[in-house]
């Protein structure tokens, strides 16, 4: 099957915009190694539109406007085609669009080779790779699936971030849980952080001037005498990061727990060696 060559045959074909498409595993996974896979050779005209042009207009409404944005009406429209034309190329609708986006994304992002770093720098690497694949392409929080797209862009991210565990004599098992663990981190951090960036344009107020509108009846309310963790550790922690929560601070907090609690498994299969 060649990129720019519609894919025939199924129901999805002729399928009116507003009804709901049923991705084929097999298809998608076909759509996900286009470029690998041997084309198909085909008569007549060039077609106008290729799947990487769908695909790429997906992921800038993404960008752009967020997930909920991207629909085959939106697509279509960004390319000047109509949804029909765009199912043709993604028949499986959102569900097969968004997973030919989450592989686009990943493979285009570049990684440099570890040379002489440590486990833990090279681990703190791929979170901190991830970290900035979240802030570039926000709408990714959101989009990441129990069953990832088994593209060449999820391939070679996955490969690449395994080997930053080499040397350390864990099993293969425990080299994709510490993996999954690391990644998990990262985006229960990514996700926090977009959440409270949206606030003060949400509520129309800084967070100092929340917690300034807040001061006198919390004042008057709160006892330190009944709550003085409370109030003695929350007045220490506002102070020191400029309010109730600060992404980078949390995100270098936690990263370093996640390298201590590695590094004692680590150690532990040393010694068990």
């Amino acid at each position: 099957m060649s990129d720019g060559v519609p894919v025939k045959g199924t129901e999805t074909d002729f399928m009116p915009p507003n009804k709901p498409a049923n991705p084929d595993p097999a298809r998608t996974l076909s759509l996900l190694w286009r470029h690998t896979l041997s084309p198909s050779r085909t008569r007549g005209p060039r077609p106008s539109l290729t799947v990487d042009r769908v695909v790429e207009a997906a992921v800038t409404i993404a960008d752009e406007q967020g997930l909920d944005a991207v629909t085959v009406r939106s697509v279509a429209q960004a390319l000047g085609a109509s949804p029909m034309s765009v199912y043709t190329y993604v028949p499986g609708g959102k569900t097969e669009l968004l997973e030919l986006m989450i592989d686009v994304v990943y493979l285009g992002e570049g990684r440099p080779a570890w040379g002489e770093l440590g486990w833990r720098d090279r681990v703190t690497a791929v979170a901190n790779q991830n970290r900035a694949l979240y802030a570039k392409h926000p709408w990714l929080i959101h989009a990441s699936t129990s069953r990832p797209p088994l593209g060449p862009g999820v391939i070679t991210k996955y490969e690449y971030e395994l080997s930053a565990f080499d040397g350390l004599g864990l099993s293969d098992v425990e080299v994709d849980a510490a993996l999954t663990f690391v990644l998990g981190f990262v985006q229960a951090n990514a996700r926090s952080a977009a959440d409270a960036a949206v606030l003060p344009e949400a509520t129309a107020m800084t967070d100092a001037a929340w917690w300034e509108a807040q001061a006198e009846l919390l004042g008057r309310v709160v006892d330190p005498q009944t709550f003085p963790r409370a109030t003695r550790i929350g007045e220490a922690a506002g102070a020191a990061q400029g309010g109730a929560y600060q992404a980078d601070a949390a995100y270098r907090f936690g990263m370093d727990r996640v390298l201590d609690g590695l590094g004692r498994l680590v150690e532990r299969t040393k010694k068990a060696r």
